[in-house]
């Protein structure tokens, strides 16, 4: 079976754009990436049923962009580009057809529409405020904005060491709900929810940490239940933690580690994270992982290096074994699988 992989990148030395590439999962193989959407700093994407949704960059102007996916071609539908930094991260909520993104530069989130014709119409924008004690910290800095189980938004903040939740109306409307203030200097940057919809786990970028919380659906907030290192305790160097994945049964919990260079490995035991592997990334400044659909392997993206790497997952144990390196891949921040 083949898989489609889509990689957003960084376009500040070689890479053009949106890559495209397929996984064999019987040869356990990934094709060389191959360009497939020319657009300057496609850092994060997401796809709907026949659009692809991208962060985008054109000069001095920074926000989204939409193409259509139809007969292996891609067609921009529309873009929603203004003065400013573009956006960190972008989330699509089917139900009611809106767009989600988060800009870290700016503190800010913005909820778009997808029309049927597949334009974009903004709907909301909410600036964020506060800072926290880290240099990278001097303001507010929106990492993640994607959706609760039911429905509501979470939001991320790495520069004020919040998750807050809002409510969002039919229209994209925006009200806060509840706001979980984690520990000063952890720098919060993304969330991934358990199976159970109940449980989230929380990356903490500054501290290389992964925090183990309890959502309360009834009131949307979240509730602090465990913190544990993604890194060794040896480790004295500079590291950032970055993605985090959860497998689909709810039994393992895998975060990337830049500047340690390694996927860190958990286990849920009783409602808690025990750390089971960390192995290298073959390359630095792991950025972003995916698991595939069938969740028998992981790919994880190299920013410094220009290289992906590919992982065999043992679904039972939950730990991984490479099984290709070297993949070339300029600039990656972004692994999708489609």
């Amino acid at each position: 079976m083949k898989e489609q992989i889509y990689f957003g990148t960084y376009t500040k030395k070689t890479s053009q754009g949106i890559y495209h590439a397929f996984l064999d999962t019987d040869t356990a193989q990934i094709s060389t990436p191959q360009v497939a959407i020319a657009v300057e700093n496609p850092t994060y994407l997401t796809t709907t049923e026949q659009t692809l949704l991208t962060v985008a960059k054109e000069g001095p102007l920074g926000g989204i962009a939409a193409y259509e996916l139809a007969n292996d071609s891609y067609a921009l539908t529309d873009d929603a580009l203004v003065a400013g930094a573009n956006p960190c991260y972008v989330a699509f909520d089917k139900k009611r057809s809106l767009v989600y993104t988060a800009n870290y530069h700016k503190g800010q989130i913005d909820v778009y529409r997808l029309n049927d014709d597949k334009t974009l119409t903004l709907c909301d924008s909410v600036v964020q405020t506060g800072y926290g004690p880290r240099k990278e910290q001097d303001g507010s800095h929106v990492h993640y904005t994607d959706l609760t189980p039911d429905g509501r938004l979470a939001v991320v903040d790495l520069g004020n060491d919040t998750v807050s939740t809002y409510n969002v109306s039919a229209e994209g409307k925006l009200a806060p709900v509840s706001i979980l203030k984690t520990k000063a200097g952890l720098g919060p940057r993304h969330l991934a929810f358990a199976p159970d919809k109940k449980t989230a786990y929380l990356v903490g970028e500054l501290s290389s940490t992964v925090s183990v919380l309890d959502y309360d659906s009834t009131t949307g907030a979240f509730y602090l239940r465990q913190t544990v290192s993604t890194i060794p305790d040896d480790w004295t160097e500079h590291n950032g933690a970055a993605a985090i994945r959860v497998s689909n049964d709810g039994r393992f919990v895998y975060v990337s580690n830049r500047g340690h260079n390694s996927l860190a490995v958990f286990e849920v035991l009783d409602g808690e994270l025990k750390l089971i592997q960390h192995l290298t990334t073959h390359g630095d400044f792991p950025r972003d992982f995916a698991l595939d659909p069938t969740e028998k392997f992981i790919l994880v993206a190299n920013q410094n290096t220009d290289n992906a790497t590919l992982y065999t997952r043992d679904q039972e144990t939950g730990l991984l074994a490479c099984c290709q390196k070297g993949i070339p891949l300029p600039e990656g921040v972004c692994v999708y699988f489609k």
